[in-house]
Formats: C-alpha cells, sequence, structure tokens
C-alpha cells in the first residue's frame, strides 16, 4: 500500500502517516534535536533497539525507558521515573520523546512530554490498533488515578505520529478484536461505511496482510482527525457549539467504569464495546434510537467477538465511577448517545431509573 498522510489541526499541525515501514520518517520528525528517549514496554525491547539504532545512525543521543505494560504504565509513580530519567540525562526543551507501543503508552508518553520542562516534542509509533486510530492521535494524554481512567493528563498534541500496519501482524488477535472496537465506535456516530464493511466480510475487515483493514484505519483516523481540528480541547459542549470531540466519547463512560470495577485487567476496547451496548440500549429505552439499530450494535460487536453483556448485580459501584466521568457536570452524567446511526447527540441527566433499566438490559 501506498503511504497515506492525514493532516491534524490543532494547537500546531502534525501529520498522521499510514502505511507499512514507516521507521524511515522519524528522523525527519525529530529534526532539531540532540537527545530522543524512546518510553517503551518491555514486550518491545527488541523494537525500541531497532528504533535507537536507527536514530543512533542519524547521529542522536538515545536513551530507551522501559515501563510496565498496558494500563500498568499508567501511573504517577511511573511518570515520575520517566521525569527522573530525562533529567539525569539531561534533556532540555529542544529534545524529544518517542511513544513506541499500545494506547496506554502513547498515552504515557505523550503526558510526560507535556509536563517535562512544560512541554517537549514528542513522537507517536502505536504498535496496536487501538493506539493508532485512537489513543495517538488527536494530542490527549493522561494517566490513571486510584478515583478514575484519564483524570490526570494534558492537552498535547505530538509532532508526528507513524501508524506502521505491518506491527499488526504480530498483534495478538484479541487485541487486534478490542482496538476494533474503536473502528466501528466511529462507524456508529459517523462513517456508516465501516459497519457495512464489517458485516459484509468481518475476517477480511480484520486481515492484517490485506489492503481493507488499512483503509478503514484511514477512514477512521480520518473521522477523528476532522473532529479534533475543530475542537481540540473538547471545548464545544461547554460553550453552546454543539457535541464536538465529545463524539468520540461513545461508549466510554460506562466503559471506563468497567475498565475501573475490573481493575484495567479487560482491554479497553472490550469495556467500549459495553459501553456501547449501554448507550443502544440506553437511547432506545428514552425514545430516541429503534430497536433495529440497537440489534445493529449487537451483530456489528457480536462479528467481531467482541462483549455486548455484563455481569448483573454491579450497578452500584459502576453508577458511582459514572460519576467522577470527566464528561460529568458537577451531579449530573452525560451520555453520548445516538438519535439513529451517524446522529450522535449529548443527553445531560436522563432519569436515574432508564440508566438502571439499561443496564439490566445488557445485565447476564
Amino acid at each position: 500500500m501506498s503511504d497515506v498522510v492525514i493532516e491534524v489541526r490543532a494547537e500546531r499541525d502534525y501529520p498522521v502517516v499510514i502505511g507499512r515501514g514507516l521507521l524511515g520518517h522519524l528522523p525527519g520528525l525529530l529534526q532539531g534535536s540532540q537527545r530522543v528517549a524512546v518510553i517503551h514496554p518491555a514486550a518491545l525491547l527488541a523494537t525500541a533497539e531497532a528504533v535507537r539504532e536507527d536514530l543512533s545512525d542519524s547521529g542522536y543521543d538515545v536513551t530507551l525507558i522501559e515501563v510496565p505494560d498496558a494500563e500498568d504504565a499508567k501511573s504517577a509513580d511511573v511518570a515520575a521515573f520517566c521525569w527522573t530519567v530525562l533529567g539525569t540525562a539531561g534533556f532540555t526543551r529542544s529534545d524529544s520523546i518517542v511513544g513506541l507501543g499500545g494506547g496506554a503508552t502513547t498515552d504515557l508518553a505523550g503526558f510526560v512530554a507535556a509536563t517535562w520542562l512544560r512541554g517537549i516534542r514528542v513522537v507517536q509509533l502505536p504498535t496496536t490498533l487501538l493506539g493508532m486510530v485512537d489513543a495517538a492521535v488527536g494530542g490527549k494524554t493522561g494517566i490513571n488515578t486510584d478515583a478514575g481512567k484519564n483524570l490526570v493528563g494534558a492537552f498535547w498534541s505530538p509532532s508526528g505520529v507513524l501508524c506502521d500496519v505491518n506491527t499488526l501482524e504480530t498483534l495478538p488477535r484479541n487485541d487486534l478484536l478490542a482496538g476494533m472496537a474503536e473502528v466501528v465506535k466511529v462507524g456508529f456516530v459517523r462513517d456508516l461505511s465501516i459497519l457495512d464493511d464489517v458485516e459484509a466480510d468481518p475476517f477480511r475487515a480484520t486481515d492484517t496482510a490485506g489492503e481493507l483493514l488499512p483503509d478503514l484505519i484511514r477512514r477512521a483516523v480520518q473521522v477523528k482527525a476532522d473532529v479534533v481540528s475543530a475542537d481540540f480541547r473538547e471545548s464545544s459542549a461547554t460553550s453552546g457549539g454543539g457535541i464536538g470531540r465529545e463524539v468520540l466519547n461513545y461508549g466510554h463512560t460506562f466503559g471506563h467504569a468497567v475498565e475501573r470495577r475490573e481493575r484495567y485487567r479487560w482491554r479497553h476496547g472490550a469495556a467500549v464495546a459495553v459501553g456501547m451496548m449501554y448507550v443502544a440500549e440506553l437511547a432506545a429505552l428514552g425514545g430516541r434510537l429503534s430497536d433495529a439499530d440497537v440489534d445493529r450494535h449487537r451483530r456489528v460487536l457480536g462479528l467481531l467477538g467482541l462483549p455486548t453483556t455484563y455481569p448483573a448485580g454491579h450497578w452500584t459501584g459502576l453508577l458511582a465511577s459514572m460519576g467522577v466521568d470527566k464528561k460529568a457536570r458537577g451531579s449530573m452524567l452525560r451520555f453520548v448517545v445516538l438519535q439513529g446511526l451517524g446522529r450522535p447527540v449529548v443527553w445531560e441527566g436522563p432519569d436515574p431509573a432508564l440508566l438502571a433499566a439499561a443496564y439490566d438490559a445488557i445485565s447476564v
């Protein structure tokens, strides 16, 4: 496939490159730096070493910073460890960070870059589907706390994102399918052709060696780029400007509550899949979404092997977790719901009885 470049307009513009064999683009995105820190999980040490060798050949002084895998990386302790390494190595405002890994690693790398010396350059190299279509693009960075997910963070755009589809060929199948939750999320809220392609041939849609999956990535990234470019700081919801960037949170309020209850042992995409089913049922109970559209949620997610139900008996805890979600306003819960496929709106303060009934609808 030929490389595809999507431009994102934010506090500074940057390219998202989608293709195969993209490491050669990295040195050019780091021009002006002397030192580069590559933040990576242990499982990607060999890849990190290859990145270090390539950058060293281009004249950069490279430091590898190994961090825990998945959500364990997104803690204040791990961020502080990264700051210590940067300080010891003498990183200045002209130096750079590279985030190499899945969405948790790119979230952490972006946050460390945003906070070191009040902001240094970061380039993201996502190696998972979730990272490519969601976490690495958009400039939201963050870490988790005991109170919830991504409650500490900053808006800090990368200088570039390289989505090398070749890295998906060694991604565990369950991780790939979890990443598809964020792809079909875009389908439900904006690009119905994504749903059509998944329903027509779910195997082809998830074939890492084929041509359809890179195109689905392109379409998902393009929607996110368009949304972020129009509402970088998610300010539309508080300024009366419409739904804006909040549309990208479809399924996330309930999904984040599930992640917290599961102590982040669930994959993010699996939790978001259940979250989408929850808000679909909520919208139907509120007279906003047809039963056929709810069934389509269940069908598309089921074709991808993603969960559409959650165990009963946990409503009180889930409701409390949603109360501290970033999208809540005071004691009022806010949900992105659909008034028909591709027609997202924000629903503020749904009736508590409807909230509980929607949970009952997906409970097993």
